[in-house]
């Protein structure tokens, strides 16, 4: 059967719109049309008693599904009435258990479609927990949400009846659920057509519009349809042509039209797209560079709705004091030439995880207070309370011994500097203690430590690498980049090399040329983001 209302937008998409590997075209996608029958309408307390469900792909049927279900419970007067399904005429149809699975094949790969999709998916996820099957997983697409966007204004209310027959749909449903499926089916391919006039003709559009239309910035989204679906660095400019916002994507567009969400609650995410003038793209062969691209503009140009400042500003370290004659643990916003430096970490949190590990297990002073040569601790003075409790080797406890203590500070030196065994060793025992005490949050507390303690180090050493490696070549996934003491060069693909000098930059976006460019002179701390970046790509090859 083909489908009339998709005949003429499947052609006009094909000849008019281009489309890359990121996106899946409409007429490219297996829809399963499906519609429920029940006994009432909770999904708690009621059962199915009907399942018709009907694939369509680029217009055409290709396959059907349906049968009565015996629910296991009487059928209301009701129910009967409207659906014309008795009590009797299931009483030899199958459980909703033997028929689950033959289900679960037939929708596999597809999209799911339903006229109130949460009543039908409702009903058959409750059953699906019900026979210790997962929840579907599918892709839904509501014809109810698309129609109040689509065809509101020119209909009475979204019913499946009334828009069957306001638009004289082949089909009309009689609450059976075969006819509401084909019902469906024709109001799918109808609203299809329809949602072209919005630059809508892939799943991934067609799922969002139901929020992004309602968007009151929705105007805008005349911006976004030239955006590419592959990767890039998209920019919000404002009206004289300054940089508002950068960001990066795995599909610029679809990840741009994501703000034009009525989901979208972030205040700082509404008052940009009003000042928004126009939306360019950066595109990159990869997701790498274009993550390296976004770092480098923001680093530069500092645009106003990005983090105040640069992201390396957010970065801690965990400093060892070894410049004090009693050395202890602090966590820092900057690296310091003085003692033993261990991070970068993401934020504070993970700092302080890595000081928690150390000092969990090893005694060294918590006190704040300055010690130098030959400290002795006055009389009179209040001792810490880690050393009250005897967690910690100080000073101020008056009976600290200084050699004892320089075997503490070398092994947290050890530590630091990349042989964690001895301490990894001492943690894991403790957590082994906790789970033989059943006392199991503590033992994930203590687990968790262990890791954070490890991450930090493995970042450390794949850091220092890349910085005192040179020059060297990385090739992830078909692409090679080309890192020079932790700075990406170039990347090349097939034979094309992108680097900011080749890259094609829209007109707008010429001046930024030079932005992308690593001058020779900027600092360690200038470049640390980019750093941390090839640094994760390095570790994910193993």
């Amino acid at each position: 059967m083909k489908v009339k209302h998709l005949s003429f937008t499947v052609a006009w998409v094909k000849k008019n719109w281009s489309f890359t590997s990121e996106s899946t075209l409409l007429s490219q996608v297996t829809f399963c049309v499906v519609d429920l029958e029940t006994t009432g309408s909770s999904s708690s307390a009621g059962g199915i008693t009907e399942i018709g469900a009907v694939k369509y792909q680029g217009g055409e049927e290709v396959s059907r599904f349906s049968t009565l279900i015996n629910p296991g419970q009487p059928i209301p007067a009701n129910i009967v009435m409207l659906t014309g399904i008795s009590s009797s005429m299931v009483a030899d149809a199958p459980r909703i258990e033997d028929v689950l699975e033959a289900f679960l094949d037939f929708v596999q790969g597809t999209v799911l479609v339903a006229h109130n999709a949460r009543f039908d998916v409702g009903f058959l996820n409750a059953a699906l927990e019900r026979h210790g099957y997962d929840p579907l997983s599918n892709a839904v697409v509501d014809t109810v949400t698309l129609a109040r966007r689509l065809v509101r204004s020119e209909v009475p209310n979204c019913k499946l009846s009334t828009l069957a027959a306001h638009f004289n749909f082949p089909h009309q449903p009689i609450h059976r659920a075969m006819d509401d499926v084909l019902a469906t089916g024709d109001l799918l391919h109808y609203l299809i057509e329809r949602a072209a006039a919005f630059g809508v003709f892939d799943i991934e559009d067609l799922v969002a519009l139901p929020s992004i239309g309602a968007h009151p910035e929705s105007r805008k989204l005349k911006m976004t349809e030239d955006l590419p679906r592959g990767p890039g660095v998209y920019l919000f400019l404002d009206m004289a042509g300054d940089v508002l916002y950068v960001g990066k994507a795995t599909n610029v567009r679809a990840r741009v039209r994501s703000y034009f969400s009525i989901g979208e609650s972030r205040k700082k995410v509404g008052s940009l797209l009003k000042l928004v003038h126009s939306i360019q793209c950066i595109e990159t062969p990869d997701p790498v560079t274009a993550e390296v691209y976004e770092l480098r503009i923001i680093r530069r140009l500092r645009p106003r709705y990005n983090y105040a400042g640069t992201r390396s500003e957010k970065y801690c370290y965990v400093r060892f004091t070894t410049e004090e004659e009693w050395p202890r643990l602090v966590v820092t916003k900057t690296a310091s030439s003085k003692g033993i430096t261990l991070g970068p970490m993401r934020t504070r949190g993970m700092a302080r995880d890595v000081v928690d590990a150390i000092e969990s297990v090893v005694p060294l002073r918590r006190c704040t207070v300055r010690m130098g040569r030959n400290y002795v601790a006055p009389t009179d003075a209040p001792v810490c309370s880690a050393a009250r409790l005897g967690l910690a080797e100080c000073p101020c406890s008056g009976s600290a011994d200084a050699n004892a203590y320089g075997a503490i500070v070398d092994t947290v030196v050890r530590t630091l500097k990349g042989d964690a065994q001895e301490v990894v060793a001492l943690l894991t025992d403790r957590m082994a203690v906790h789970s033989q005490n059943q006392r199991f949050e503590e033992a994930a507390f203590v687990r968790d430590r262990i890791d954070s303690l490890n991450r930090a180090l493995q970042r450390q050493a794949e850091a220092d690498a890349l910085r005192d490696a040179g020059l060297q070549n990385v090739t992830h996934q078909g692409i090679t980049y080309r890192i020079d003491q932790g700075v990406l060069v170039e990347s090349v693909s097939g034979g094309e090399v992108c680097s900011a000098s080749t890259i094609e930059l829209p007109e707008k976006l010429e001046r930024l040329r030079t932005v992308l460019t690593v001058p020779a002179d900027e600092s360690p701390t200038d470049v640390l983001d980019e750093v941390m970046c090839m640094a994760r790509l390095v570790s994910s090859l193993g």
